[in-house]
């Protein structure tokens, strides 16, 4: 089935959002962000935050864990932006949120999951992992190139 404009449009903006949305994250752990729109300001605040949501795991895992999901973050952002391995790193990405609602469900309550749209984002990665093709992505841009 071929895309239309609008679903070309659609995806791209559904990329954008999500590789911006996790950069942004980890712009605030860097402190990047001004204060007043900060959630974290520094890694030290987001290294408690993780051990916060992650407190059913060994203590000794936290710092482990934020630097892993940082570093994810980071990746499967530029990944999802520039559409390169679209796929793999949506489902990434998809399976990365899960985790996090997933844990801030058993911590927080299912109500702070809601606050920062973890299940959209999750949802949302999933779905585009669906995407046949990839329009305005390195992913096309190699393809045509292989041919």
């Amino acid at each position: 089935m071929e895309q239309t404009d609008n679903t070309l449009y659609t995806q791209l903006f559904l990329r954008l959002a999500l590789g911006i949305t996790l950069l942004s994250a980890v712009a605030d752990r860097f402190g990047l962000w001004p204060a007043t729109y900060s959630t974290w300001g520094n890694m030290d605040n987001f290294i408690a935050y993780t051990g916060q949501i992650t407190s059913f795991l060994p203590t000794l895992m936290t710092k482990l864990n934020a630097y892993f999901a940082t570093a994810a973050e980071i990746i499967l952002g530029i990944l999802i932006i520039f559409g390169f391995k679209t796929k793999v790193a949506a489902i990434s990405c998809g399976i990365l949120l899960l985790i996090f609602a997933l844990s801030m469900t058993v911590t927080l309550g299912i109500k702070s999951t809601f606050d920062y749209s973890v299940w959209i984002g999750s949802g949302a990665s999933f779905l585009l992992a669906t995407q046949g093709k990839f329009s305005f992505s390195l992913d096309e841009v190699l393809k045509k190139r292989n041919k």
